[in-house]
């Protein structure tokens, strides 16, 4: 098949998928943007209640650390997407210690975490002694860090991929940005902490487009490199097809997931612990 051919068939095919996959998901999901928000988590978190802020009794769509996760890489690439714009070289090399501590923090905060649950559910490993007790003010501020991170590295990649005429330089290059963003992520999570419904409804909101944003920029750079358009573009707006493919494989992937685990569990709520 010839490739203009191919490629008239793929501008016509991917929109096509993306309304079949988005409308199936729509009607899988629980009603409301709540519910769709919850539907959104429930492919890629636990959603255990304990391990979750709520807005009264109404459980956020994410738990504690996930919430941190997936706010923090939003936050981060529409950071970048502002001050950073085509730039596709990695962070700079001095952020590297703290990106690593963010790392940590969140793979030992994780351990011991998941440790703690395990004794709650199984009774057994009490020979292993926890670190501390685990709360979800640490899951929050290790997620966070861990969300900052990825989308320092993703941002970046991304750009790699897509941009004819890339910018060289580091997509965040300076202490100030840097610093910057911290400050902005930090002050974030002190407003979640104060448990406010001005607060906590946009976070439920925002923590799945998070998932949704990071998965579309995965599924895009794949589907960039499958269909070997990579380093092809030079506007923002020749980007509509890789990106509603990106979403369309991002929204696929969720749907599967997501009757997957409600044929396994039976529930939109969290995995049972008993």
């Amino acid at each position: 098949m010839q490739r203009p051919l191919l490629q008239k068939i793929i501008r016509w095919f991917v929109p096509l998928a993306a309304l079949i996959a988005f409308a199936g998901w729509m009607y899988i999901a629980p009603p409301g943007i709540l519910g769709k928000a919850d539907a959104v988590g429930y492919a890629v978190c636990h959603r255990i209640d304990e391990r979750s802020f709520h807005i009264g009794d109404r459980q956020l769509p994410l738990c504690a650390r996930c919430s941190g996760t997936f706010t923090a890489a939003l936050v981060g690439l529409a950071f970048q997407a502002v001050i950073s714009r085509k730039r596709s070289d990695l962070p700079s090399k001095k952020f590297y210690i703290p990106l690593a501590l963010f790392f940590l923090a969140f793979a030992l905060d994780g351990g011991n975490s998941y440790l703690y649950l395990l004794k709650q559910m199984t009774g057994t490993l009490a020979q292993i002694p926890n670190l501390y007790v685990p709360s979800n003010t640490l899951r929050l501020f290790t997620g966070t860090g861990m969300g900052l991170t990825m989308s320092l590295f993703i941002y970046p990649a991304f750009n790699q991929t897509v941009w004819r005429d890339l910018d060289p330089g580091p997509a965040i290059g300076k202490w100030t940005h840097f610093l910057a963003l911290i400050g902005l992520m930090l002050a974030l999570d002190l407003a979640i902490l104060t448990d406010s419904p001005l607060v906590l409804y946009p976070i439920a909101i925002l923590s799945p487009l998070g998932v949704l944003a990071l998965l579309t920029m995965v599924y895009g750079i794949l589907w960039l490199m499958i269909m070997r358009q990579d380093n092809t573009f030079v506007s923002m707006k020749e980007l509509w097809l890789p990106l509603l493919a990106g979403f369309t494989l991002a929204i696929l992937m969720i749907l599967a997931i997501d009757l997957f685990r409600l044929q396994l569990t039976g529930t939109w709520g969290a995995f049972p612990l008993g």
